[in-house]
């Protein structure tokens, strides 16, 4: 099991923030939930005046064994390919974190193909695709041990390297098939409740795929009380090293941005690890994945942004990380009455 200590976060620093946020040159709480955040990224570092220096998005790739049931509406050597297109800057994650003004590090955990040295490419690579859940546990338990661990270091080096806010973003062909059957054993809900479209699938392919999922379920008798075990049995490597980056962010207080159901399956598993790492997490957005909702719900979070968003790769969380440092700019650079002169409400 992983043992981190995580605290929830000091209502102190939440009291602290609001003393300020309702001090500024506005009508109490007319910024709405950017005065919610702030408060909360206050609380996160336990800084009166908090300061985002270095952002980052990790991508982590993997295949899974699972496509061979024909639940994507993809091939799986696409995953690969897009692993060179996010480290020559193409994708929609390069450019949205060129936008914001964050770096992408893209980690292959699991892709099945031999990229030998690539430059920017950080090899952490556990298996070559998961196995078949249909046929067995996607990954064995060590492995999935490892996946998380491996997320968890990755935030304490890029931590020591000066970054203070990070984002867990995913690529793999299949991966809302593990993501869906992760949420429907942590969330104890029915597998048609929780298992959208993917990659755009059709009616044909969706009922596969449901069926795919319950015979996976079946088969693997996933302990739901464990996550790591459900990790093993039925999801993948790219959905443990996000679970470990939202473990390792919690461990040392620095907020973490999670994106769509694959990314938030990964959050849940955290969560269920140890539920105290819902203070440090922000829910970029809701998407049009049926199962996300269902997902944050649980965790009782609340998205910053619905775009109908379903690309995954962390670019949801990318333009969440805008909405997340405009809140600490009006806390850090907003005047307060006394210092602009400016009088206060009568009431």
């Amino acid at each position: 099991m992983i043992n981190l200590k995580i605290e929830p976060v000091k209502k102190e620093f939440i009291d602290l923030a609001w003393r300020r946020l309702d001090n500024l040159t506005k009508p109490p709480r007319s910024l709405g939930r950017l005065e919610e955040v702030a408060a909360r990224l206050v609380a996160i570092y336990e800084d009166a005046m908090p300061e985002i220096k270095k952002k980052a998005v990790f991508v982590f790739a993997s295949d899974h064994g699972v496509t061979k049931e024909g639940v994507s509406a993809y091939p799986k050597e696409v995953t690969a390919q897009m692993v060179f297109n996010f480290l020559r800057g193409g994708a929609g994650i390069n450019v949205l974190a060129r936008h914001v003004g964050a770096d992408v590090l893209v980690v292959d955990v699991g892709v099945d193909y031999d990229f030998g040295e690539v430059e920017g490419l950080i090899n952490k690579k556990i298996v070559k695709g998961t196995a078949n859940m249909v046929f067995g546990p996607a990954l064995t338990y060590e492995q999935a041990l490892r996946s998380i661990q491996i997320g968890i270091d990755l935030v304490r080096q890029y931590f020591q390297h000066g970054y203070n806010l990070f984002a867990t973003g995913e690529m793999g062909i299949g991966n809302t098939t593990p993501s869906s059957a992760v949420v429907s054993v942590l969330t104890n809900s029915d597998v048609e409740e929780v298992t959208g479209r993917g990659s755009g699938i059709d009616d044909i392919v969706f009922k596969r795929k449901v069926e795919v999922i319950k015979k996976a379920i079946s088969i693997n008798n996933p302990i739901s009380s464990d996550p790591i075990d459900v990790l093993s049995k039925v999801g993948g490597p790219e959905i443990g090293a996000m679970a470990g980056v939202v473990l390792g962010c919690a461990e040392l207080k620095i907020p973490v941005v999670v994106d769509g159901f694959i990314s938030t399956a990964g959050a849940l598993i955290a969560y269920c690890i140890n539920s105290n790492v819902k203070d440090y997490i922000f829910a970029s957005h809701n998407s049009v994945e049926r199962g996300h909702k269902k997902v944050l719900d649980f965790m009782g979070l609340e998205p910053l942004l619905d775009l109908k968003l379903r690309l995954g790769e962390g670019t949801g969380a990318a333009l969440a990380m805008t909405i997340i440092e405009a809140s600490l700019k009006i806390y850090r650079e907003m005047a307060t009455f006394e210092e602009a002169g400016v009088s206060k409400s009568d009431k």
